[in-house]
């Protein structure tokens, strides 16, 4: 007799794979939204809309349970074209499911219609389809509205595809996940000049040549070599390819910080400074310089971590990886577990197919992880608000 999960798993991939045909960017998720709530209040599950404009919150309560905990999915897909040709490709220009949110939000979707019919547990778990992770600041909207005042949780978990892995293998590891993400902007004001006559001006663009090559020497000499940490440049602005004889006055240079630690964030805000205006006096011109914080460090903490570590092996058995290198990317799920205990679990999503990874105009979602990312959310659900 097939169990309910697996009977569920075809309506759930039609589900993920209309999500992806319609990609929705961050606090733009309306069409998103309205499905999820749709699902959520047939499943007779309590439905709260609106925190973070268009995130959505279920709460499904059953027993006398004191405990509650939080399982989160991000809902927004990125603004670039899916170059690849599929029957579900999205039919909105430049915009793409490129990092599987599309499968994230089906999967606690399944996780909520399965525990609503099952209802074994005690206690309260409160579903967050939070919007606006890419970059626009959903979870810290959501917290700033009152997320965890409305719904109190003793701890909150996320879940992330990763190709790589198998879609039967999960990994799940106290410590560091993913890094900071910063961004910095210097700008070098000089005296433009005439570019036969450099002498009578004060050059930016030889400026920001020395300034990108110092700006290595931050990770290779200033960060302790036993902590990762990235500075790269991104951006470029200087002068006009159509006047190619003319010294600017202003260079423009922008780029992302990232670390694992407080500390070596604070060393990264530091040093770029420093360079920055060392550069500039250097050679005579004048630095503008601002660092802006963005999303904090993952990081796993250990209670949540060894309770989603048990429900992984009921679930995924010997094929749970319990050392996995951490992400230079970053998440702002990190606002929430910065809040809350939490734990933030690696799930796989299969081989990059040729050679997609996330954030790639070929990147899909793999169908064959949503059946166990459902019984991993049940399953930690069942373990964490144990009846017994």
């Amino acid at each position: 007799m097939t169990d309910p999960i697996t009977a569920d798993i075809p309506f759930l991939t039609e589900i993920r794979r209309d999500l992806h045909a319609h990609p929705e960017l961050g606090f733009e998720e309306v069409r998103t939204s309205g499905i999820v709530a749709r699902l959520l209040e047939e499943a007779g599950i309590t439905l709260h809309r609106g925190l973070g404009g268009t995130g959505v919150v279920g709460t499904l309560q059953v027993g006398n349970g004191t405990r509650s905990i939080g399982l989160r999915a991000d809902m927004d897909a990125l603004a670039m074209p899916e170059l690849a040709n599929r029957s579900y490709r999205s039919i909105i220009d430049g915009k793409m499911h490129a990092c599987g949110h599309d499968g994230h939000t089906t999967i606690l979707l399944g996780a909520a219609r399965a525990l609503a019919r099952s209802r074994n547990f005690s206690g309260t778990v409160h579903f967050i389809f939070q919007p606006a992770e890419e970059g626009r600041g959903g979870a810290k909207r959501m917290i700033e509205e009152g997320l965890f005042d409305r719904f109190p949780c003793d701890t909150v978990y996320g879940l992330h595809n990763m190709p790589g892995l198998d879609p039967d293998e999960i990994a799940v590891i106290e410590g560091p996940q993913l890094a900071s993400s910063d961004s910095w902007l210097v700008t070098f004001r000089g005296i433009g000049t005439h570019g036969a006559k450099p002498h009578l001006g004060r050059d930016p663009v030889t400026a920001m040549g020395t300034f990108l090559t110092s700006l290595q020497s931050i990770v290779g000499r200033v960060v302790d070599p036993l902590q990762p940490a990235v500075v790269s440049a991104c951006s470029v602005q200087a002068g006009d390819p159509k006047a190619l004889n003319v010294i600017p006055d202003i260079v423009e240079i922008g780029g992302t910080a990232r670390a694992y630690t407080p500390e070596v964030r604070d060393q990264l805000e530091t040093e770029i400074g420093r360079i920055a205006e060392g550069t500039a006096q250097m050679f005579g011109i004048a630095a503008d310089y601002r660092y802006i914080r963005r999303i904090p460090p993952v990081v796993n903490h250990p209670d949540p971590t060894s309770r989603a570590l048990a429900a992984a092996r009921d679930v995924f058995g010997d094929k749970v990886r319990t050392a996995f290198p951490p992400s230079t990317a970053g998440d702002d799920f990190s606002y929430m577990s910065g809040n809350i205990p939490g734990c933030y679990v690696w799930l796989g999503n299969g081989p990059a197919v040729d050679g997609a990874l996330h954030h790639n105009t070929s990147y899909d979602f793999n169908d064959a992880a949503i059946g166990p990312g459902v019984r991993f959310w049940t399953r930690l659900v069942e373990r964490e608000l144990a009846t017994d």
